[in-house]
């Protein structure tokens, strides 16, 4: 079923899309890019963001491995979502629950078949996929080959290599999430990433930046923090204390305005 679909809006080429954001208006001019999603309003967002997705690929002749990649995502989401709702029983319409596990099965189905298309791809954005979805080892030894060769452009996939040279390699892993940080810019800075760095920095027993990367992680999520603990990685020295805490709200407005690169905070990480 989804070969059909995909063949028709990928490789195809059809025109006649007027463009037009309103899903309702999508399915009516492209009704083969909704014809296997269900009717009613359940899983709202997960079904306009496949809708929207599926008819810019409408277009691609040949979609790249990253427009794949985020296919595979929004058809999953939807997936997940369209199996709970498919599992709630309308009373007076029977008819919409049925609707909805129909639904449930060709999307399985659809990304059953793109996962396995894919599986073999050098494409970096889908060896990443059927890496960390899969824990396949010939799509990470795909990944970290192109780490190696400085070929991943896409900063995400760079901070997850560094989370996985966390474990066993540090050094490797700072020096990556450094590199991370160096190429982010304002609108895609994850505060993950310094908690991934702080985590290394407190594997090789370097507790001021422990601290720092902590303190600029809190401030950008609000994540609870337990103040004693964090006290405790300078032995409770609140002049040290005070000096970091003023460091990292340098270094989030550095990657909030997207200076980074050229601040002084820069500096101060990658002296260690």
């Amino acid at each position: 079923m989804f070969k059909t679909f995909f063949t028709i809006w990928v490789f195809s080429g059809l025109l006649g899309c007027d463009g037009a954001v309103n899903n309702s208006t999508i399915c009516k001019n492209n009704p083969e890019v909704c014809a296997d999603l269900h009717k009613d309003s359940w899983c709202r967002y997960e079904k306009s963001d496949l809708i929207k997705n599926r008819l810019r690929l409408k277009h691609e002749q040949t979609p790249s491995g990253k427009e794949l990649y985020l296919h595979l995502t929004y058809l999953e989401k939807y997936n997940k979502c369209v199996e709970l709702a498919s599992g709630v029983k309308h009373i007076l319409h029977p008819e919409r629950s049925n609707d909805r596990a129909r639904a449930f099965g060709l999307s399985a189905q659809s990304l059953a078949e793109l996962q396995a298309s894919t599986k073999d791809s050098n494409d970096i954005h889908l060896a990443f996929y059927h890496w960390t979805r899969f824990n396949n080892s010939a799509a990470l030894e795909k990944v970290l080959r192109a780490q190696k060769l400085n070929l991943i452009d896409d900063i995400d996939i760079l901070a997850r290599v560094a989370s996985y040279f966390q474990k066993f390699n540090p050094s490797k892993a700072k020096t990556i999430y450094l590199e991370v940080l160096n190429r982010s810019e304002a609108s895609n800075v994850n505060p993950d990433w310094l908690l991934g760095l702080a985590n290394t920095y407190q594997k090789t027993n370097e507790f001021e930046l422990t601290y720092l990367l902590s303190r600029a992680n809190i401030l950008m999520s609000d994540h609870d923090v337990s103040e004693k603990s964090m006290s405790a990685l300078v032995n409770g020295d609140n002049a040290v204390q005070s000096r970091l805490d003023e460091q990292a709200e340098a270094l989030v407005d550095a990657l909030e305005s997207g200076n980074y690169p050229s601040s002084n905070i820069k500096l101060i990480l990658e002296k260690n």
